[in-house]
This record gives structure tokens, C-alpha cells and sequence, in this order.
């Protein structure tokens, strides 16, 4: 048998790769030194699967300031208005292509396992063994190709790389999924010794084929906007199989505390993952639960407000230049209704009774500080000084020049609700696929009219009930999807209830800086201004809506792409108090109507690969159909 040094060792040396390979987990053999006798597929399996679980470096740096970030699923600027940094991205490429090069690698040392005799349990587990690594690197692909819309097929082994279209990925990754899960059986076991190198499924074959299919489904519906026949051929013949459909089969992988692969993905103190106003205006009032009724403090239950009341109007302090509903407002307490998984997900500021309530960074006492100041034009005199305890606040991203300056509210940890800590301590599993995913892609499926195994409904309310239970608030699933009450983008969470809402809204509010009262006209997002241009309230606006909140907090970058392919759910136009570099088109004389130039749509390629490897790079712009460009959108994508 060929040396493995002979497979891995071009690939780490090459110019595609801008860093050096990594050692394998919980193996004593040299990979460049070692034979294939030496090695187990299994051990090579858990390189790559463990490394992929990004450790804080690039975690910080794709998780959370990129994808987070283009998803909304977070108040932060950045790539959400066009920014890019090269550094960030040229460490998360790598690092991919050191994953995709330890799964390549474990297809090729099964395959060499093979052709060279198998005898006892390993004529069984290899060939497995195999399949699993082919969809483990089916989602590395994914993961690759919607970050950056192109991916050398022929890459990560060795080979000279020559880059292929986001069509031909998809079309293979479809392919490989469809054959992986036929190969594979479900009645091999493996070893408790075994089971340690699969963090994901133990080896536990069944749940690796519910995962292929679900994957399946959830990549042929990348394609129901620009390639609708593919699409539902191959989505109708993957919902055939078994599925992920509870949460005992979720794709997911326990993290724990420290500094390595393993380390939570959301832990870095410094990245302060407040509420995003898309979530906040898609989670106000939808579902009709009251703030009164949920697990949240006495204390914090003193500040609700009433459910006509919009807050304090601070137009000197808060831009109003983005279409965000809620702009130019400070809510002083908290809703009478919202969304249960709100509170679960996030923690209100001053509240510290809640367990969870995060303290980063903890060497400041920036989360403990609820008391903040709003200046005068000189920006040094104090106007107002305001206490965010018990508020609950979401201030658009964008430029808010003056403003900004002037306004110690409107992005700080200690005055807008934070991530919840249960997410940032290394205590939780992170989550590639869960059982909500499925149903609402089923729901769509069906409400495209494509051959699946329940109604739209049915499906869409499955997927809704399994996001509460994941929550801990299964409790108010009846109630929610019974509801017909509208939030802040006029979305209702009752299925069969489809009616647009109003125009405008009479509703209460306070001047910031007199106290007087008086009514203010709330005005609902017009439909031919959204991205997404047919309805605020219809049934794929649902779905979508709902699939991004359950997808909140493990899953932005399905939230980016589902936002990519349609549109949904409504993200605000960033604020324009002043002119924003990398969006120069939108302006104080545009702003209300959403435009595709207004919304990152990919990562751009690391600019050392345009001296590395010319030759490879040359090829980026033909296969992408554009630009290396930040707003050059992939393939599949149609908002």
C-alpha cells in the first residue's frame, strides 16, 4: 500500500493551503510518516470532525463576526455593511482546508483498505466508515461553497486545484449524499472504543443516513429559486428516507470549556452578541404570549408596558434613517407579548436574577452598568442620564454618526439585552441540523406543491413546537400558533391566518426629552419595499420567519442562505446618519426600499491565494459569474 505521506503531504505543502497541516486527535502516528496499516479511517474521521467544530480563533472570526453578523442574528457592523477583513477570512479558509483535507484523506485510506482485503469486523466498519466521511465532507462543501460560491472539486487531496461552480458542487454534494446513504448500513455496530471518535452520532449508522437525507433535502432546497426542477427531484426522492424528525437525532456536538476545537463557538467575553433589531421587531408581539405569563423575574415584570405603547422618541440620539419599524425609539421596560424563545435565548439587562444572565467581559463591569448617558451636541455635556434596567432595546446596525457619539444606549452590553450565558460557558452542544430544520423544509416543500409526506401546516407547526421544546417552552406552543396578533414586520405565527396587516398602527409614545405624551403612527413595512416584495404575512413568509428563529443561535449561516436564496425574513436597511463606505448607494434619500446591494452575500477569497496560486485564482471570477466581490451573489441565491 502507498505511504500516506505521499496523499497528505503535497496538499499541506501546497499553495492552496495558506497554513500548515495539523496533528491528528488521540493519534500517536506521524500521518506524513505512517503507513495505511498504521492508520484508522475512524481516527481521521475525528480529526476532521473535531477540528470543524472551530476553536475560538476562527470561531470568532466566521461564526460570530461573519456569519452572525450577515445573518442578523446579532447587533454587530462588519460584513453586514459590506466591510471585509481579509485576515478573518484567510484563517477560517485555511482551517477549512485542513478539515477537507483530513476527511479527503479518510476516503482514501478506506478506499485503499478496500481494494486491499478486508476480513472480520472491518469488512463491515470500513466500508461504513467510508460513507460517513464522504457526508461529513459533503457538509464541509456546503459550509465552503455558501461562504464563498466557488470550491475546487478536485482540491484538499493533493491534486493541483482547478475551481468549480457553486452548480457543480451542488450537483456533486447532492450525488454523494444520495450514494453515501444507499452504501451504507444501518445494522453494523461498532465498539464503546470506537463510538469515542464520532462525537456526532457515535458511529450509530441510522442517524448518519437520517442525516445524509435530511442534508439532502435541506441542499436541494439551496436550488428552488434558480434550478426548481433539480430541486424537487431530488428533495422528493430524499424526504422518502429516514429522517431527522426528533431531537434524540439532531446533529450535534457537546463543546467544552477551554481553548481548542471544542471550545464553544460563542464563548469569546469580548464579543458582546446583543439582540439584532431584526430578530427583536420579528420576535415583538408574535404569538400573543404575554411577558406576564412567562419564566422571567418578579422584578422584571414591574417594567412591562402596555401593548399600545411605542417608548421614548430620543430623535436627536437615535437615527430614523433605515427602515427598521422601531427606529428612533428607546423602549423603557419591557413588551406586553414576545416571542417565549426571547427570553430564553436572551437576558434583560439588569436583571441578575437570571441564572443566565451574562456578565462578559467579565475583567469590566460593562454588563453590571445599566445607568448611561446621553450628551448634549458639545458631546461632553450630560443631557440625560438614563437607567436601561429592565428595558429592552435593538437599535438597527449602520451609521449613526453624531448621534452615535452622543449615545451611550444604543449598542453596550449592560443597556440591550446579550446572549444568554448557557451559550457562551462551553456547556452546550452546538447544533450542524435539528429536527425543526426538516419540518420546516417539508412545509416549503409542500407549499410549493412537491410530493411529501404531510401537509404544509402540519409540517410547519411540527418545526415550531420542536424549537419551543429545544427552549424549554413547550408550554405556550398552543397558544402561539393560535395567535393571529402581528409583530413589528407584520408576520402572525397562526397558520391559517393570512391576512396582511394594517397600513398603520395608532399607538402611545413619549418624547424622550420632555416626557410629554402623545400618539404616534406606527407604520408597517410596505410590501413592495421588502426584498422579498409579495407578502408580509403569507405562508412562506411564515416558515421562513420561524425557521430563522429556531435556527437562532447555532445556525446563522442557514440563516444567511435562506435570506440569500428569498429574501425572508425582513432585514431592516442599515442606518445611514451617515454615508456607509462599502454601500454607497444607499443613502437618506433611499433608504425605505430594500435593495440585493444593500446585503453582503459572500465571503470573498483570501487576497494571499491572488500571489499563491494566480493560476487557481484566475479562474474565481469565471465560475463565480462576477467579482471577487463581497455583494457578487452565489449561484443559488435570488435576494
Amino acid at each position: 500500500m502507498k505511504n500516506i505521506k505521499n496523499i497528505i503531504l503535497p496538499f499541506c505543502l501546497g499553495s492552496l493551503v495558506l497554513a500548515s497541516c495539523s496533528d491528528f486527535e488521540e493519534v500517536n502516528v506521524d500521518p506524513t510518516k505512517a503507513s495505511s496499516d498504521q492508520m484508522k479511517v475512524e481516527y481521521v474521521i475525528n480529526e476532521s470532525l473535531t477540528k470543524a467544530q472551530q476553536d475560538p480563533d476562527v470561531a470568532e472570526r466566521a461564526f460570530i463576526l461573519n456569519w452572525k453578523t450577515a445573518a442578523r442574528q446579532q447587533w454587530s457592523n462588519g460584513i453586514s455593511n459590506g466591510s471585509y477583513n481579509d485576515g478573518w477570512i484567510s484563517n477560517y479558509y485555511n482551517q477549512s482546508a485542513n478539515w477537507q483535507t483530513s476527511i479527503n484523506l479518510a476516503i482514501t485510506l478506506a478506499d485503499e483498505k478496500i481494494e486491499g482485503g478486508l476480513i472480520g469486523d472491518d469488512a463491515e466498519k470500513i466500508p461504513n466508515y467510508k460513507q460517513v466521511a464522504r457526508i461529513w465532507r459533503v457538509y464541509l462543501m456546503s459550509e465552503f461553497v455558501d461562504n464563498f460560491g466557488a470550491l475546487p472539486l478536485n482540491g484538499f487531496t493533493g491534486a493541483n486545484p482547478t475551481f468549480s461552480s457553486a452548480k457543480d458542487v451542488y450537483y456533486f454534494m447532492l450525488s454523494e449524499l444520495k450514494d453515501a446513504a444507499a452504501q451504507m448500513n444501518p445494522s453494523v455496530t461498532v465498539t464503546d472504543d470506537e463510538k469515542k471518535y464520532d462525537r456526532a452520532y457515535k458511529f450509530n449508522f441510522s442517524q448518519w443516513i437520517k442525516y445524509a437525507n435530511s442534508m439532502r433535502m435541506r441542499l436541494a432546497m439551496r436550488l428552488s429559486e434558480v434550478d426548481p426542477q433539480k430541486a424537487q427531484s431530488e428533495f422528493e426522492d430524499a424526504v422518502k428516507g429516514s429522517l431527522i424528525q426528533s431531537a434524540d437525532d439532531n446533529f450535534t456536538c457537546e463543546e467544552r470549556p477551554g481553548w481548542d476545537a471544542l471550545t464553544g463557538v460563542m464563548t469569546r467575553e469580548w464579543n458582546d452578541q446583543l439582540l439584532s433589531a431584526t430578530l427583536n421587531n420579528l420576535m415583538i408581539n408574535i404569538g400573543g404570549v404575554k411577558s406576564a405569563d412567562q419564566p422571567i423575574s418578579e422584578a422584571a415584570k414591574a417594567h412591562i408596558k402596555p401593548a399600545n405603547y411605542m417608548g421614548l422618541k430620543y430623535d436627536k440620539h437615535f437615527s430614523a434613517y433605515t427602515n427598521d419599524p422601531s427606529a428612533g425609539f428607546w423602549y423603557d421596560g419591557l413588551y406586553e407579548k414576545m416571542d417565549p424563545r426571547a427570553y430564553a435565548l436572551f437576558f434583560i439587562p439588569g436583571d441578575f436574577d437570571d441564572k443566565n444572565y451574562c456578565y462578559y467581559p467579565s475583567w469590566t463591569q460593562d454588563a453590571k452598568t445599566q445607568i448611561k448617558n446621553l450628551y448634549e451636541d458639545d458631546k461632553a455635556t450630560v443631557l440625560e442620564k438614563v437607567d436601561a434596567s429592565y428595558t429592552w432595546n435593538a437599535p438597527a446596525i449602520g451609521s449613526y454618526g453624531d448621534k452615535g457619539a452622543k449615545n451611550e444606549l444604543y449598542a453596550y452590553s449592560g443597556t440591550c439585552p446579550g446572549l444568554s450565558l448557557k451559550y457562551r460557558n462551553s456547556q452546550s452542544s452546538r447544533i450542524f441540523f435539528a429536527s425543526w430544520e426538516t419540518y420546516f423544509l417539508i412545509a416549503e416543500a409542500a407549499l410549493r406543491g412537491w410530493n411529501v409526506p404531510m401537509s404544509a401546516k402540519q409540517a410547519y407547526e411540527n418545526g415550531v413546537r420542536a424549537s419551543f421544546d429545544y427552549n424549554g417552552v413547550s408550554q405556550f406552543a398552543d397558544e402561539y400558533l393560535a395567535s393571529t396578533e402581528y409583530n413589528r414586520v407584520g408576520t402572525s405565527a397562526s397558520w391559517d391566518h393570512t391576512a396582511e396587516p394594517p397600513a398603520t398602527v395608532q399607538m402611545t409614545m413619549k418624547d424622550g426629552y420632555t416626557k410629554a405624551e402623545s400618539t404616534y403612527t406606527f407604520t408597517y413595512p410596505v410590501v413592495s419595499n421588502t426584498l422579498y416584495g409579495k407578502a408580509l404575512n403569507d405562508h412562506l413568509t411564515k416558515i421562513i420567519t420561524q425557521k430563522y428563529l429556531a435556527n437562532m443561535p447555532w445556525l446563522p449561516l442557514e440563516a444567511w442562505s435562506d435570506h440569500r436564496r428569498l429574501g425572508l425574513p425582513f432585514f431592516e436597511t442599515p442606518c445611514v446618519e451617515q454615508p456607509l463606505i462599502y454601500i454607497p448607494s444607499l443613502t437618506k434619500e433611499n433608504y425605505m426600499k430594500a435593495k440585493i446591494e444593500y446585503y453582503p452575500q459572500r465571503l470573498k477569497f483570501p487576497s494571499s491565494m491572488e500571489t499563491s496560486n494566480p493560476a487557481a485564482y484566475s479562474q474565481i471570477e469565471s465560475v463565480l459569474g462576477g467579482k471577487d466581490d463581497v455583494f457578487t451573489q452565489i449561484w443559488w441565491a435570488k435576494y
